[in-house]
């Protein structure tokens, strides 16, 4: 992609974003702070609109991509939708199933696997879909991290291995750099919202399948590495405390952090893109085996959160069980 057209595309976006605002506002489309929430201010929810114009932008730059980008819409659409209406459980699972279907058939994982690992590979991947939703807490976490990730991977696919054209990974990266202007600051202009989360978060799996089916190598599951200890050792804890791992709670990692014991949520948000972004580094840069590399990661992440959660826990005043 030339420099003019990703200025005219950033330009695009910006004022698809303020436009988007403007139409929040009128429609009081907004997120009130509950008790279970990590912020004080009545803020403009579903910011992360942007990244379902930017599939938009794709989808007219390369038609050839219309089935997985009709996902994202369709995830996006439907995440918007919950934002604005609170819906069930099976409407939403219904629509994450065909989103996740239509990536299957472009990516030919039907072709690839049997029946019984295309079950594990639906079940794996709405749960992160949705893992990556319940990560959205706090101000800049989610859009940084993002951010991370999609620069790990546009220099993959740039100087390691070509596994989609440039313009699928560049495009969530400018609406990255759009949300963040407005939600990585102390008091944020907007909040992502589940469009925002759920259709970021298709969009990383949709490049990183891409990338494994395409190299054979798995290992670049950790570019998720962080992500992934918090919300798996959160819901081993609250299965643990015997809770419903599907209500929406606090006890996540970073939420302790922000929340109890007010470490800012910037700093909060920055610690765990630059943690990703030392993973993401290992894995490139370095000529580790991937045992190596899984443990290094891996056993860090996890001796972290079992050594300082006890401690973070003490100020929890929520019942546990």
């Amino acid at each position: 992609m030339s420099f003019l057209l990703s200025t005219l595309l950033l330009i695009l976006l910006f004022a698809s974003e303020l436009v988007y605002f403007k139409i929040a506002d009128h429609f009081n489309i907004i997120d009130k702070p509950n008790n279970r929430s990590s912020h004080t201010r009545i803020t403009i929810r579903g910011g992360g609109v942007i990244y379902v114009v930017a599939a938009l932008l794709l989808l007219v730059l390369h038609i050839e991509l219309w089935l997985p980008v009709l996902g994202l819409l369709i995830i996006g659409a439907i995440s918007f939708a919950d934002d604005r209406l609170t819906l069930s459980g099976k409407i939403r699972l219904l629509f994450h199933l065909m989103a996740v279907s239509m990536l299957f058939a472009f990516l030919n994982v039907y072709g690839m696997f049997s029946w019984l690992i295309c079950a594990v590979l639906y079940v794996t991947i709405i749960g992160t879909i949705n893992s990556y939703n319940f990560m959205d807490g706090i101000n800049g976490i989610n859009g940084a991290y993002s951010l991370v990730i999609l620069l790990g991977l546009y220099y993959v696919n740039t100087y390691r291995v070509n596994f989609v054209q440039a313009d699928v990974i560049w495009l969530p990266i400018l609406a990255s750099i759009v949300f963040l202007f407005f939600n990585f600051r102390k008091k944020a202009k907007c909040f992502a919202g589940d469009v925002g989360s759920v259709t970021i978060a298709y969009w990383i799996i949709w490049l990183l399948l891409s990338l494994m089916f395409k190299t054979g190598n798995y290992i670049y599951i950790l570019f998720l590495a962080v992500y992934g200890a918090d919300s798996m050792l959160t819901i081993l804890h609250r299965v643990l405390l015997k809770q419903n791992i599907f209500e929406a709670h606090r006890l996540h990692f970073y939420q302790l952090l922000a929340n109890e014991h007010k470490v800012p949520h910037l700093v909060v948000a920055s610690g765990y893109a630059i943690l990703q972004m030392v993973i993401i580094a290992l894995i490139i840069f370095s000529n580790l085996p991937p045992l190596v590399l899984v443990l290094i990661t891996v056993l860090p992440l996890t001796a972290t959160y079992l050594i300082l959660k006890p401690r973070l826990m003490i100020k929890v005043v929520e019942p546990l069980s």
